[in-house]
């Protein structure tokens, strides 16, 4: 009778032991975070980052309150090429417009098409990555080989191809990115995929009879996150370049819509006279895609616990 009321009483202790683990298990995930959180705002470099992209973010929003005028306003044609001056800090372009009002305006154009694009990559990636990193096998084998396939052909030549097709247009320019840039996230979510499948928590959902769906969604995409989180930084100014290289060559954003690609594409002729026309939407391009990669190498130092123990 002893050794059963022993036995008992170690029963009822280890299950308080799993409650408390249970219930101490979501201040721990919080604390995770606030640690990355701590560590990421310690990275001078990735605090400056998202500084000047939550500034960027914040002007693509009220670039109407920011904008002294409309981006396709002729102050006046008399005005064309103007130089730099206190009433017009970045001059005027060839057609009379003030060029400051066209680079807040050009914000909206190269951010909405960054973060768009990669909210398409993320619709294509995630499925493939997941379900060929958790079946494995063939189902792996033939998904991987479409993916080398896609993955052979540069990015540019592709998007160039599809908004040819498709015709220009700020719409048909994120799409062509996000449907041709999708392999290098789904190869990084499909590695994720084979090493978490190995983990006990996964095997034990599988034991308790937990479908493909549920386990994929519920256990292996969250402890997923971080490792894709850091690419969707980065894939943002990567998705910026190309706009402003399509608009450049001048088959992205039309006319008078404003877009910072197309405006260094229109101030390369002006070069050797007028110079602001092309220096000041280069420095924009080179600003944003310097603040999200500070800030992609701050989140993945911040995140990757392995490279903070």
């Amino acid at each position: 009778m002893a050794s059963e009321g022993e036995h008992n009483v170690e029963q009822v202790s280890q299950a308080q032991l799993l409650a408390e683990a249970a219930e101490a298990a979501p201040g721990r995930q919080a604390s995770l975070w606030g640690d990355a959180w701590r560590r990421l705002v310690k990275n001078r470099l990735a605090v400056i980052g998202m500084i000047v992209a939550s500034g960027l973010i914040l002007m693509a929003i009220f670039a109407p309150l920011i904008a002294p005028y409309k981006e396709d306003e002729v102050i006046s044609v008399d005005l064309a090429l103007a130089t730099p001056s206190w009433y017009f800090p970045m001059g005027i372009d060839q057609n009379g417009r003030d060029v400051f009002s066209r680079l807040v305006y050009g914000a909206r154009v190269s951010l909405l098409v960054g973060v768009l694009a990669q909210v398409i990559v993320l619709a294509i990636a995630v499925p493939i990555g997941s379900l060929s990193g958790f079946f494995g096998g063939r189902a792996d084998n033939y998904m991987m080989r479409g993916v080398d396939v896609v993955y052979a052909i540069p990015q540019l030549l592709l998007v160039l191809l599809i908004v040819n097709l498709r015709g220009p247009g700020m719409a048909n320019i994120f799409i062509a990115i996000g449907i041709t840039g999708w392999v290098t996230m789904a190869r990084l979510i499909r590695g994720q995929m084979l090493s978490i499948r190995e983990q006990e928590y996964v095997k034990a959902s599988r034991v308790a009879g937990a479908g493909p769906g549920y386990i994929i969604l519920r256990h292996m995409l969250p402890n997923s996150m971080t490792p894709i989180i850091v690419a969707l930084t980065f894939g943002i100014p990567v998705a910026i370049f190309i706009e402003a290289a399509l608009s450049f060559v001048g088959v992205g954003i039309r006319p008078p819509q404003a877009s910072w690609g197309q405006m260094v594409g229109v101030g390369q002729a002006y070069i050797l006279s007028v110079q602001h026309l092309m220096l000041f939407p280069s420095i924009m391009i080179a600003l944003t895609m310097l603040a999200f990669t500070f800030l992609g190498d701050g989140l993945r130092d911040a995140l990757d616990v392995r490279l903070n123990e």
